[in-house]
């Protein structure tokens, strides 16, 4: 059947996004902030989750949502920084988008508070900054929407989705220190032509984190774009699921917790922020379907 998810999460990549992190600033403002957003129509230019906060302060429980664990392994970790609303605006334009973030975050006002607003944007056909093709293994068809989505549950829930939002920082100076064989055999791909190696050794990003070797599958739908700030910059690492037990499986065998031993990819890059959301479904007109949070 024909489920009503957020359309944005489903369409591919946009030339340009901003991703807005909000707290609650006003609990007993709550319910009016929401039924601000759910007052609008949400086509593809807007993916909206909700944080494990917001749900504690409504009473309610989305079975299956929760705040990311922070994960330390063999000289490594991956905080958890929790959030109560988070927005992912896409468009063409980044003037746009932040004028639109502008806005929203008005509007929001003064149940939320904005506290983290990133800009990003599409990389060539898709390529992180280390210039490596991200979401290659994603899957497509009825398979994507079978990773991505809640089905099953029920009018409210079936449609609905759960994310993983990270935000990593590359290292650029490592990055220009090391061989292209050497990068190679950190992702477990050729940069150029984004085939996988087939000696790929076992701390390879791809065989950390290949999707058909958890059991059971962790297929996630990855949907992540590159940031830069200043002479800052990495990827904003966004993954939909039907739940987040996928992601968290993946994370905790890159930070070595399964077998001692950690992802390469750590070599290079590291995550600084960690949250978790719940993407409702839509009702009618494309707006945002809340009876889950008993609104």
């Amino acid at each position: 059947m024909d489920l009503p998810f957020q359309p944005g999460i489903l369409d591919p990549v946009p030339a340009a996004g901003r991703y807005l992190s909000f707290r609650i600033r006003l609990p007993a403002a709550l319910r009016e902030g929401l039924d601000e957003l759910r007052g609008r129509t949400f086509g593809s230019e807007a993916v909206v989750g909700v944080g494990p906060a917001v749900v504690r302060s409504l009473g309610c429980e989305v079975e299956g949502l929760r705040e990311l664990p922070a994960l330390a392994g063999p000289g490594v970790c991956s905080p958890s920084t929790p959030g109560a609303l988070w927005v992912w605006l896409r468009g063409d334009e980044p003037g746009e988008l932040f004028l639109r973030g502008r806005e929203l975050a008005a509007c929001l006002a003064p149940a939320f508070e904005l506290v983290e607003e990133v800009g990003a944007f599409r990389h060539g056909p898709g390529r992180d900054l280390s210039g490596y093709e991200d979401g290659t293994e994603n899957p497509t068809g009825p398979a994507a929407v079978e990773a991505a989505f809640v089905s099953g549950s029920g009018p409210g829930r079936d449609g609905s989705s759960f994310v993983a939002v990270q935000r990593w920082v590359h290292d650029f100076g490592r990055l220009a220190a090391l061989r292209e064989e050497e990068l190679d055999r950190i992702v477990g791909r050729r940069r150029s032509d984004n085939e996988e190696l087939s000696d790929a050794p076992a701390t390879a990003h791809v065989v950390r984190t290949a999707q058909e070797d958890f059991d059971p599958p962790a297929f996630l739908l990855r949907r992540s774009m590159p940031w830069v700030e200043s002479e800052a910059g990495g990827l904003v690492f966004v993954a939909f699921g039907h739940s987040l037990d996928s992601f968290v499986a993946q994370l905790r065998r890159m930070c070595g917790l399964d077998d001692g031993t950690t992802d390469a990819l750590f070599g290079f890059t590291r995550p600084v922020t960690g949250s978790a959301y719940w993407c409702p479904p839509l009702a009618g007109s494309g707006r945002l379907d809340f009876t889950a949070l008993g609104l």
